[in-house]
């Protein structure tokens, strides 16, 4: 039983004990007015009084744990960290169409002041992943998350170096929060963008516990940790919670080449043509006398 069960658990006691008490002193004074002799009614009648006043003291206990009793309890009793396991999901990349024809530029005429808009588009889950979510679970709209850390070690949630820029070469880069008053299995994404593109992503039910800590993880995203400004959303089903960037700096390391072996000519045998002794003329015999 974690500490928001037992908050509650005890309201509920607290609640049945103030209803037993005023119930018991509306009894008691009902039956002290039928008592003929008045000092033993007038002990009747008090004794009333007592309970239903405790009844009124139990109600009000139960209304000051119901609003204070779990924010208290944690200033006490910190909530521990929590892991939350991230799957490593690889999205296959869409084919992107090549246009045939392209217009020529025209001349546009550009004004000597202009304003620069700021974005204000409001996080929104994909229809993609939406399709996803498999919890049934109705999240809790007043789960609470806060700002996000960017780290390059994952292993030690309590002792852990922030930043918000990085260099190449990377390899993981996880999102550290806080969290509070979140139902268990309840469906939680979280959402990694690079200039706009989706790069990384994780949706699953919860698992943790109502508070604590926990991250998200993004390993070797789609095409590399690109020098860019990257966008982190958090969910909890369809509702946004958080949303903050890091910036990522320098070229991707490039691969070493690997040399491939060059063939090497065999040499063959030639066979040298013998020479052929070239007959030589003869003189005829001369006659002689």
């Amino acid at each position: 039983m974690d500490i928001r069960a037992g908050i509650i658990a005890t309201i509920l006691i607290i609640a049945a004990g103030a209803f037993f008490f005023v119930q018991l002193g509306i009894r008691t004074y009902m039956a002290s007015r039928k008592l003929t002799f008045y000092r033993l009614r007038s002990q009747r009648i008090g004794s009333a009084w007592r309970s239903i006043g405790i009844g009124v003291l139990l109600f009000i206990l139960g209304v000051i744990l119901t609003r204070y009793g779990e924010p208290v309890a944690y200033t006490f009793f910190p909530p521990s960290p929590t892991i939350t396991l991230t799957p490593t999901i690889t999205l296959t990349p869409t084919i992107t169409l090549t246009p045939s024809i392209t217009p020529s530029p025209t001349i546009t005429n550009t004004p000597s002041v202009t304003d620069t808009l700021t974005p204000t588009t409001t996080p929104f889950l994909p229809p993609a992943i939406e399709a996803l979510f498999s919890s049934e679970v109705t999240p809790n709209p007043a789960a609470i998350f806060s700002p996000l850390q960017f780290t390059e070690n994952c292993a030690d949630l309590g002792n852990y170096e922030a930043a918000t820029v990085f260099e190449n070469p990377l390899k993981t880069i996880c999102a550290v929060y806080s969290y509070d008053q979140m139902v268990p299995g309840a469906q939680w994404t979280a959402l990694w963008m690079r200039d706009g593109d989706l790069v990384c992503y994780e949706t699953l039910p919860w698992d943790g516990t109502t508070g604590g800590y926990g991250f998200s993880e993004c390993t070797d995203p789609i095409g590399g940790w690109q020098p860019g400004t990257y966008v982190v959303q958090i969910f909890v089903g369809l509702e946004w919670k958080v949303v903050d960037q890091f910036l990522v700096q320098g070229d991707l390391p490039t691969p070493s080449p690997t040399l491939s072996p060059t063939p090497t000519k065999v040499p063959t045998l030639t066979e040298i043509p013998v020479s052929t002794a070239t007959s030589s003329r003869t003189p005829n015999p001369t006659s002689t006398p």
